[in-house]
């Protein structure tokens, strides 16, 4: 009986400790880059050099159609810690159960809208109803919710533009962030690096070593110093599980800023006079010739010799083109200054990358990189023409690396599936088997989340062909409200302050390239850009672009009467959501929302 007692008690130890392993297991590290976009190896940059990022992205699914929600720092880190959008919701598709698990492979019908006569006509939207509806409003693989009407208009996230100084942006105050949400299930967080959310209440984390207590330079481009704090974060673990947020400050520009350390910065630490030393990096100068334009256009087997052959849906991935030697991207004038601009911004980028895997090789010290989720993304597009600020692909398009150890079948392959960054929360809470709570912020609506976790797509390709997009603020000055919907290859811009010109924000306006393609414009020299100043400052009302046949969207196709059909079911589409989302911008420009007796636009008659 003892013998047997013992052995009971050991079978009894070893599950309690396999409980508690299991119990302590499942961690999530997210690294952000700021302002970051597809100059890497992963995405078939070439001339850059990232080998940790590289590394990562054999371990991991490689996303090509991953979109920011918003394209402007603030609302972007706000949307992506709170799975809210910063005025309203912005995924192809509602959520089913408590997190939102998945958009593919539900079963359901389209819920037919009841839109009243002139709804859709104040957004030059069709009026339509039956099928025709039915199909504008219905997403392959996911089941469409009816239209709100009982509720009204509500801001979701209330982050409209930057937070610092006097832009002063926050989020409201009943917002229940990622971080508040893991810490009331137990999960210790921390954040490290540039945060740029508020208010504290709304963003709490457990270890916080930010802009707020230090310079972001610092905590957020000094690499040995980040290593530092990674380890410290790691050596004062307890038995909770952990999420760890390392926001990058690079490759965001500082010639407006810090001017003295370069326009990316890229001198900063790098031992030369008056630059500091950052002892844990070693930099690399990049010639201004080297640069090459990388990306999900140029993702092919053929120009990834260091990874094991890329794979898309279970088949192998063609890339559109192949970079040539020297080619810049599309969006980015092909100048001297722009391409020494760029050359800046790669060590930058360089100097990120060495710091990934610095923070990579702490968690493998520390015996927990196998049990953590590691996501690499970054908030916005890159700081150049069409870049951050925009809704253009350029504006939009993030990189997004999801390396899980506990879904290896789709390591190093290709998703082609359209996801946003509000899809982040939902995968991080369904991670950590975390239900969604049921509040309301103003009114009787409850909130929800509807983007979905993304740990299906770890297992099998999803069909997800739909992403919505919104902008309304970046520096308080830059009022430019832009809606947007891509749906199966095409995008639809709807500018509603389109009579105004587009705002350029401070810091890309003292850029080498900007400053370059300024002069050129006033010397009416040839500025190697593929737009003109005129047509980027004032826009169409609706601009429609066919990435498949015009994949640097400059040929609008919004008044071409062969596509007036995708015209109207887009913006059908993007009607229908944005009254679901209660979207505030819902009639203008050209009508007012009124909420009572119940939501409504009212006609302004201001010739638009």
């Amino acid at each position: 009986m003892r013998r047997r007692g013992s052995a009971h008690w050991v079978v009894l130890l070893a599950l309690g400790l396999c409980c508690a392993h299991r119990a302590r297991s499942r961690n999530v590290l997210l690294i952000l880059a700021d302002d970051g976009g597809f100059e890497s190896g992963a995405y078939n940059n070439s001339a850059i050099s990232t080998p940790h990022l590289d590394a990562l992205a054999r371990r991991s699914l490689t996303f090509r159609n991953a979109f920011t929600s918003v394209s402007s720092c603030s609302p972007s880190r706000a949307s992506l810690l709170t799975g809210l959008p910063q005025s309203h919701t912005t995924c192809c598709c509602p959520r089913e159960g408590p997190v939102g698990l998945s958009r593919s492979g539900r079963e359901g019908e389209a819920e037919k809208t009841p839109l009243g006569a002139g709804h859709l006509s104040l957004n030059q939207g069709p009026k339509n109803s039956g099928d025709e509806w039915e199909q504008a409003g219905r997403d392959p693989g996911c089941r469409v919710v009816p239209w709100l009407t009982a509720f009204p208009p509500q801001h979701q996230n209330g982050m409209y533009g930057l937070h610092q100084d006097i832009h002063h942006f926050s989020s409201f105050d009943g917002v229940q962030s990622l971080p508040l949400l893991l810490g009331r299930a137990g999960i210790r967080t921390g954040i490290i690096g540039k945060k740029h959310v508020g208010p504290e209440t709304v963003y709490p984390f457990d270890f916080a070593y930010t802009e707020e207590n230090g310079s972001v330079l610092q905590v957020g481009r000094n690499v040995t110093r980040i290593k530092l704090l990674v380890r410290k974060f790691l050596q004062t673990l307890d038995d909770r599980p952990f999420f760890l947020y390392v926001a990058f400050h690079d490759p965001h520009r500082c010639g407006h800023s810090q001017p003295q350390y370069g326009t990316f910065c890229e001198k900063f630490g790098n031992g030369e006079s008056g630059m500091g030393w950052i002892p844990d990096w070693t930099p690399k100068t990049y010639n201004p010739q080297d640069v090459l334009v990388g990306g999900p256009l140029t993702m092919s087997p053929r120009r990834l010799p260091t990874l094991p052959p890329l794979q898309s849906g279970g088949q192998a991935l063609l890339g559109t083109h192949s970079p040539a030697s020297g080619c810049v991207p599309y969006f980015v004038p092909d100048t001297p200054a722009a391409r020494a601009d760029l050359a800046a911004q790669y060590t930058t980028i360089s100097r990120m990358d060495q710091g990934i895997g610095l923070v990579l090789q702490e968690l493998r010290g520390a015996g927990v990189l196998n049990d953590t989720l590691v996501i690499f993304t970054s908030d916005n597009g890159i700081p150049f023409p069409s870049g951050r600020t925009n809704l253009y692909w350029p504006g939009t398009a993030e990189p997004l690396l999801v390396s899980s150890p506990e879904h290896p079948q789709r390591q190093g392959q290709v998703s082609e599936a359209s996801v946003s960054l509000l899809d982040l929360t939902p995968t991080i809470l369904d991670w950590f088997s975390i239900p969604y709570p049921s509040y309301t912020i103003f009114g009787s609506k409850t909130v929800e989340l509807t983007g979905q976790s993304l740990l299906p797509a770890l297992e099998a390709e999803p069909l997800w062909t739909t992403v919505f997009g919104s902008q309304s603020h970046h520096e308080v000055t830059m009022a430019y409200p832009m809606r947007s919907v891509y749906h199966q290859g095409f995008r639809l811009v709807h500018n509603l302050s389109f009579r105004m010109p587009f705002p350029i924000d401070q810091d890309f306006y003292v850029s080498p390239t900007f400053q370059d393609l300024l002069n050129r414009t006033v010397a009416g020299q040839p500025t190697g850009w593929y737009k003109d100043l005129h047509h980027y400052y004032y826009r169409e009302r609706w601009e429609l672009y066919d990435r498949g046949q015009d994949p640097w969207e400059t040929r609008n196709l919004a008044t071409d009467p062969r596509y007036t059909q995708v015209l109207q079911l887009l913006q059908a589409r993007l009607a229908k959501w944005q009254w679901e989302t209660q979207d505030p911008w819902v009639c203008a420009p050209d009508g007012v929302l009124e909420e009572k007796p119940s939501p409504k636009c009212w006609p302004l008659h201001n010739e638009l």
